[in-house]
């Protein structure tokens, strides 16, 4: 899967976890198209899952946050109003933006915006009028 494929999965489920496993699709295990056992760090395709996922996570209609257990969660544009929705009810930090961010020295530092200053005020608008059990059902929870 390339990065394009990979955005195409992302909005197909909506919501994904970067690596870890949970009851949505982990997207590091949909790049190579198999299980991956242990770390995808030490993975034969541990390079191209670094680039693809890299290049989904900077993508401008992919939310990354910890929304999921704490673990890294991906989440498409077009359920930003749901994840809106149902911020009063998440725990604090959970809808935090997450960027990596490579340091001068080749360190990789997480930068995060707090919800909702990330949030399009379209998203916004759209969350006001949501019902919080279509909500749910919409992100999975």
């Amino acid at each position: 899967m390339n990065a394009q494929q990979a955005l195409a999965f992302v909005e197909q489920h909506g919501v994904v976890l970067a690596s870890a496993r949970g009851k949505v699709p982990t997207l590091t295990e949909a790049i190579i198209g198999a299980p991956i056992k242990g770390s995808w760090w030490g993975h034969p395709e541990g390079t191209r899952i670094f680039a693809v996922l890299g290049e989904v996570q900077e993508h401008d209609d992919i939310l990354v946050c910890r929304l999921l257990a704490g673990k890294l969660t991906l989440v498409h544009r077009r359920l930003w109003p749901a994840v809106a929705a149902l911020a009063s009810e998440l725990p604090a930090g959970a809808l935090a933006r997450v960027r990596q961010v490579h340091t001068a020295s080749g360190k990789h530092v997480n930068q995060e915006v707090p919800f909702p200053q990330w949030l399009p005020p379209e998203a916004a608008a759209q969350a006001k009028g949501l019902d919080p059990v279509r909500a749910r059902q919409a992100l999975g929870l």
